[in-house]
C-alpha cells in the first residue's frame, strides 16, 4: 500500500487539497481532523492538566490555549508531546484499516510532516504551495488571526522553499481550484503508473 504524505505550510491550501484527493478516491486520514476529534475527547483532560483553564465544557478552547502557547516558551513543545502520540495512534489505526481493505494507496495529510520527521513514514511527499501574499492574505482572513499570531505559527514551520526543494511532487494552490484539481489527477495518474512498474517495491 502506497503511503503519500501531503504536507505544506499554514494557508497554502492543504485542507483544500487533501479533499481533492478524497474526491478522486483515495482515502484521506486528515491530521487536522484528529487533533479537533481528540480536543473534543481523549486530549482534553491532558491539555487541560498542562494549560488549566484552557478547556471549557469538555472541550479544548483553542483561542484560550494560543492565548497561553503565546506565554510559555515551552508550550508548543509540551503541547506536541500531549498531542502527537495520540495523533500517530490514530493514524496507525487508519493504516490497518485501509490495509485490511487491501487499499492500494493512502493519503496522509500532515501539517508538520518534515517538522516532526514523519517524511520516514511515507513513501512519497506531496507539498502545497502559493505565492507568499496570497497566503498571507488567505491566513489574515481567519478569524482571530493577527499578524503576530501568523508569524509566530511561520517561525516554526520549515520554510516554503525548503519543503518544496524535498517534495516528490508539487501542487501550486494560488491558481484555483481547477487547476489544482488537474494536478492532483495527474499526480494520483503518475503514481499509479510508478506503482505498476514496481517503482514502491517496499510499500
Amino acid at each position: 500500500m502506497l503511503r503519500v504524505g501531503l504536507t505544506g505550510s499554514i494557508g497554502m491550501g492543504k485542507s483544500t487539497t487533501a479533499n481533492l484527493f478524497a474526491e478522486a478516491g483515495v482515502p484521506v486520514n486528515d491530521a487536522d481532523a484528529v487533533v479537533h476529534n481528540l480536543y473534543r475527547g481523549e486530549a482534553a483532560p491532558l491539555v487541560e492538566a498542562a494549560f488549566p483553564g484552557s478547556v471549557k465544557d469538555g472541550v479544548v478552547d483553542r483561542q484560550e490555549l494560543a492565548r497561553q502557547l503565546t506565554l510559555r516558551s515551552d508550550g508548543f513543545k509540551q503541547l506536541e508531546q500531549i498531542v502527537h502520540p495520540l495523533v500517530r495512534k490514530r493514524e496507525a489505526a487508519f493504516i490497518e484499516k485501509e490495509r485490511e481493505r487491501g487499499t492500494a494507496m493512502i493519503l496522509l495529510d500532515i501539517p508538520l510532516l518534515f517538522e516532526s520527521g514523519a517524511q520516514d513514514r511515507v513513501d512519497v511527499i506531496v507539498v502545497v504551495s502559493c505565492d507568499p501574499q496570497i497566503q498571507r492574505q488567505r491566513v489574515l482572513a481567519r478569524p482571530n488571526m493577527t499578524d503576530e499570531k501568523f508569524n509566530m505559527i511561520l517561525s516554526r514551520q520549515t520554510p516554503d522553499a525548503k519543503k518544496r526543494a524535498r517534495a516528490d511532487y508539487v501542487i501550486d494552490t494560488g491558481q484555483g481550484i481547477e487547476p489544482a484539481k488537474q494536478r492532483v489527477a495527474e499526480i494520483i495518474a503518475d503514481l499509479k503508473r510508478r506503482m505498476a512498474n514496481g517503482d514502491f517495491q517496499n510499500a
